[in-house]
């Protein structure tokens, strides 16, 4: 028998871990550069499971959630590499984060309603207790709201979709859970719902959704969670986690519920500016910077529903881009508060000064990282937001007032990302304890998210080649049955 030193052990697990998240990852890079610029499901797969009652596993790949399980690989080996130098419960914590992956993937890719409902509450099990146990603080109590809050909602969607899928039966004698089926059926009007009823049911999804985001008053758990995650772990939850519920609202809220979703719409748009607004005014105050990248995640996602509710080729295009964004810039600014963490045993911007002195490299991809964030023209954020904002203006259902207050919080944003910024990296040196440079690892991993924000901001066709077919038929099957 084989007998492994705890050090050997670890380090099996770790290699285990990196093999399968890398597989993954090459994988999808593979589907990805194997996709076809046309509309519709790709790579599909669909094998019937209770046949009688029409439930099935079907899932498939498409312009928009092709880009939701590339950045869910990608980051995936970015939380493993934050998490190298643990000495302690690494076994779990990378069991947790390829669970959390593989719940995260089978959301994104499902077709079928109940098995992206299980994907979905699947997500919550592994976040909850990498939060309980691996987290800092009241980590118990952060990870008992993070996981009964959007339950909670989930349990309305779970009711949404039954009635759907009940009225579907009704009106057509199929018993189904497919979304495309379903979304069809609303689209060549086989499927008729009630206009009180269909309001009724995309409450249930908005919801789920508005909860998983998050978007205001729904995001209270998040700033808490955040707090007490592992800065490893904050990587993956804030940098795709968040982004399964704006998913969900793009790929069912919408195309099964078309008109509600344009008499919802103007609401909705208030709620995703009170979001960017709110959420920018708290993040100034804050000294704790994971809290405060936590505030600015749920000011970006703003800018997301603003695109989603939009309607528009435009704002949906910009949603999705600001979601890919959005993961690049919260993975790379969580892994940065990770490293000063590491090094000075502190998360407040206080307990820190003139590290651009001793640590010039990391200061350097730190701003650009920051800038990206902000939507400084050239780099990633840029483009997501300005498409999301022009899709708000030209809808007729929200309109240029919105467009206005969404731009004072890009302001805003500036404003305490520099202060951040300034206060960590400007000003004089200690002269004991100084920050100094990461290791070659953390800078080459640091550069190459750096590479992806510049591409994205110069070469946005890069994404939207892929995806611009897929929102271009969801936009219009959504014209056609808003009508």
């Amino acid at each position: 028998m084989i007998s492994l030193t705890a050090a050997s052990a670890r380090s099996l697990q770790r290699t285990i871990a990196w093999i399968v998240s890398i597989a993954n990852a090459a994988l999808v890079v593979y589907a990805l550069t194997a996709m076809q610029p046309l509309g519709g499901y790709q790579f599909v797969e669909s094998v019937e499971w209770l046949s009688d009652i029409g439930l099935k596993y079907a899932v498939g790949l498409d312009g928009i959630n092709v880009w939701m399980v590339v950045l869910a690989t990608l980051l995936t080996p970015l939380a493993l590499f934050a998490a190298r130098n643990e000495s302690t419960h690494q076994k779990s914590f990378h069991a947790l984060i390829l669970v959390l992956s593989a719940s995260l993937i089978g959301a994104f890719v499902a077709t079928d309603l109940l098995l992206f409902y299980v994907f979905f509450e699947l997500t919550l099990v592994p976040t909850a207790v990498l939060i309980a146990t691996h987290g800092s603080g009241d980590a118990k109590a952060a990870a008992i709201k993070f996981f009964v809050y959007p339950f909670i909602g989930s349990v309305f969607m779970l009711a949404s979709i039954a009635g759907l899928v009940i009225n579907h039966y009704q009106q057509t004698g199929l018993m189904t859970f497919d979304s495309v089926i379903l979304s069809g059926a609303v689209l060549n009007g086989t499927l008729v719902l009630d206009q009180n009823l269909e309001r009724a049911l995309f409450a249930g999804f908005f919801l789920a959704f508005a909860i998983k985001t998050p978007i205001w008053p729904f995001h209270t758990w998040m700033p808490q969670a955040q707090a007490s995650t592992p800065s490893n772990g904050s990587v993956d939850i804030a940098g795709i986690l968040l982004k399964i519920g704006a998913y969900g609202m793009l790929r069912f809220a919408l195309p099964f519920f078309p008109h509600a979703a344009v008499w919802a719409a103007p609401a909705i748009g208030v709620l995703a500016v009170i979001s960017i607004l709110y959420s920018a005014v708290i993040a100034f105050g804050q000294k704790d910077m994971k809290v405060l990248l936590s505030y600015a995640t749920i000011s970006h996602l703003g800018f997301v529903m603003l695109g989603i509710y939009s309607q528009t080729v435009e704002g949906v295009t910009g949603a999705l881009i600001t979601m890919i964004n959005s993961g690049l810039t919260t993975g790379a600014l969580f892994l940065i508060v990770g490293i000063l963490a590491a090094q000075r045993g502190s998360r407040n911007r206080d307990d820190f000064s003139g590290v651009w002195l001793t640590a010039p490299t990391f200061g350097t991809l730190t701003l650009i990282t920051v800038f990206a964030s902000i939507g400084v023209p050239g780099l990633n954020g840029f483009v997501g937001e300005f498409l999301s904002m022009q899709g708000a203006w030209l809808a007729p259902q929200l309109g240029y007032s919105y467009v206005v207050f969404a731009v004072i919080g890009i302001v805003l944003s500036a404003a305490y990302l520099l202060r951040m910024y300034r206060g960590v990296f400007m000003g004089a040196a200690p002269e004991e304890n100084a920050i100094h440079e990461p290791s070659t690892g953390e800078l080459a991993v640091l550069g190459l998210l750096i590479v992806a924000m510049i591409v994205i901001g110069l070469y946005p066709n890069i994404i939207t080649s892929i995806s611009n077919a897929s929102v271009t038929d969801l936009v219009n099957s959504l014209n056609a049955n808003s009508q």
